[in-house]
């Protein structure tokens, strides 16, 4: 995979990986107007209901896991080409969660849409344009293009639907069950739209989440902001919302995207459905993304990969190194939303709990 699809996964997924593995306030002010009173339940109804598919906006998002800074570090084992790689990966998503960022997002419908995650004099854009994938980053020049399969459910996903509240409060929502209680706050303003201040609190004792705040749209359903606050803090440990927002159609010319003269362009190929063997085995390069394994419910859900990798090139990192404590049975690192046990036999294990249930979990 090039260099650059590995900055954009990360850079794409957090968001979304913070909701995933928690499973299931909102920083606004108080609304001018009152929206209509709604019960818990009709909040949910509104939000499931949504089908806002072309907007334009700007997103604030920000971290308060307790994680160091990261971004002055560079992680390199120097060992090889590989773990250089693989750690600057790993600078790369940790710097992620640890870093506020900024990003433009505009979409029309589902297949034209484009994120700009906006650096310090630099810009990386993820768009797609019909069955065209661009990824660009301006700081080294170089972008990757790719097509869409006949099967584009197998594509990497270069929808700014990735990185938006909405994707990672559905997330949540589609989470609700018994174990989590639902109740209504104070209208807020997000992005200058009234809005539902919706907070799901997990019933559980021990998971590392006190609460989940969604701002649903009074008029729309569309989620305009998700926080997600640890248990004994007031202060929200990860934020994404809406600072402006337009739901007007956006421009046609903002999808059709032409690498910049100089830029270093690397097509790549993405399989289709036809790729795959005709037996219905895993196709050759599958053991690199092995399938994880889910114990627990709920907020307590527990997520494990198997044993993929020498454990020593994780442990062995200079950074994860300053990141992580060794523990009974391997090295944890410990965040205020989420625990990961890198055992040593080189499994993973994550979930919003604290490393006793990590360890449990692994049978250590």
């Amino acid at each position: 995979m090039p260099r650059t699809w590995h900055r954009w996964i990360p850079a794409a997924a957090a968001p979304v990986v913070v909701g995933a593995v928690v499973l299931g306030g909102v920083f606004a002010t108080s609304a001018s107007a009152d929206p209509a009173e709604k019960t818990p339940q009709q909040v949910l109804e509104l939000a499931a209901s949504s089908t806002v598919d072309t907007f334009s906006g700007t997103i604030e998002q920000s971290s308060n896991l307790g994680l160091p800074d990261v971004s002055g570090l560079s992680g390199s084992t120097g060992s090889s080409g590989s773990d250089s790689s693989d750690s600057s990966d790993l600078s790369s998503a940790l710097e992620l969660l640890t870093a506020s960022r900024t990003l433009r997002v505009y979409i029309d419908g589902p297949t034209q849409s484009r994120v700009q995650i906006l650096d310090d004099m630099a810009e990386r854009d993820a768009i797609r344009n019909g069955d065209d994938l661009w990824l660009y980053d301006s700081s080294d020049s170089t972008a990757v293009h790719s097509t869409l399969p006949a099967d584009a459910s197998t594509a990497p996903d270069a929808s700014a639907e990735s990185v938006t509240p909405a994707e990672l409060a559905t997330r949540f929502l589609d989470a609700v069950d018994p174990s989590t209680d639902v109740t209504i706050g104070d209208p807020v303003t997000v992005a200058g739209r009234s809005a539902y201040d919706l907070i799901l609190s997990p019933d559980s004792s021990t998971t590392l989440v006190s609460s989940v705040e969604i701002a649903v749209d009074a008029d729309t359903g569309l989620p305009l902001s998700v926080d997600v606050f640890a248990q004994g803090s007031s202060d929200a440990a990860f934020h994404v919302a809406f600072t402006s927002l337009s739901l007007d159609t956006p421009s046609a010319d903002l999808f059709d995207f032409t690498p910049p003269a100089g830029t270093d362009v690397t097509e790549k190929a993405l399989p289709n459905r036809d790729d795959a063997p005709a037996d219905g085995s895993a196709t050759p390069d599958a053991g690199t993304h092995p399938e994880p394994t889910v114990t627990g419910t709920g907020w307590d859900t527990i997520v494990e990969l198997p044993a993929g990798t020498d454990p020593s090139s994780l442990t062995d990192s200079p950074m994860l190194s300053q990141l992580t404590t060794s523990v009974d049975g391997g090295h944890v690192l410990q965040t205020t939303l989420l625990t990961v046990l890198i055992t040593d036999d080189g499994r993973v294990l994550a979930g919003a709990v604290p490393v006793e249930s990590l360890q449990a979990a692994a049978g250590k």
